[in-house]
């Protein structure tokens, strides 16, 4: 398991305003957080260097390319051993339906979260690339209908901001 990163309260205001705008300047940055920009400079390089900021990400509307349906396939592989699930993991990450992949404890092997473009093309990879394997036993397919965004990701313990009164912002499917 990773070590876990002491953070102090700049340091945990500047991970919120970035997990909620990844392109805020530092001088944004700077100016919310009470420091000088060259400081938040430091302190941002200082979190991805310890590993806390691992990066940033390019986040695509599904709908808008064409994949307007979105499912959680619960997989259960037999036999459940490395020499399968090794291909097994490979070949799932390659489908461009694939948006994630969870390896879960319990009755289920694999949680995938997939897009595709409607009905039809659910049956599709379900039966193509799924139940028509040797090594799937089961696989159950649960509809999104909506989905929400969470967040920020703060160490436990770390104070949080207050919540809206509102029900919060909807990602559209």
């Amino acid at each position: 398991m990773a070590e876990s990163v002491v953070l102090d309260p700049v340091d945990l205001d500047i991970l919120r305003l970035l997990q909620n705008d990844a392109r805020t300047t530092y001088r944004d940055l700077a100016a919310q957080v009470g420091v000088a920009a060259s400081t938040c400079l430091d302190r941002v390089a200082r979190l991805r260097r310890a590993g806390v900021i691992l990066g940033h990400e390019l986040r695509l509307d599904p709908a808008r390319l064409g994949r307007g349906l979105q499912a959680l396939l619960s997989v259960q592989l037999r036999p459940h051993r490395r020499e399968i699930v090794g291909p097994f993991v490979d070949r799932v990450r390659a489908l461009p339906d694939t948006l994630a992949l969870f390896h879960l404890a319990g009755p289920d092997d694999y949680l995938i979260h997939v897009a595709v473009a409607d009905t039809a093309d659910l049956q599709r990879l379900v039966l193509d690339e799924f139940t028509s394997r040797r090594e799937v036993a089961r696989v159950e397919t649960r509809l999104i209908f909506q989905r929400w965004e969470c967040g920020p990701v703060l160490p436990p313990g770390a104070k949080t901001p207050a919540l809206p009164d509102d029900p919060g912002t909807v990602t559209e499917m």
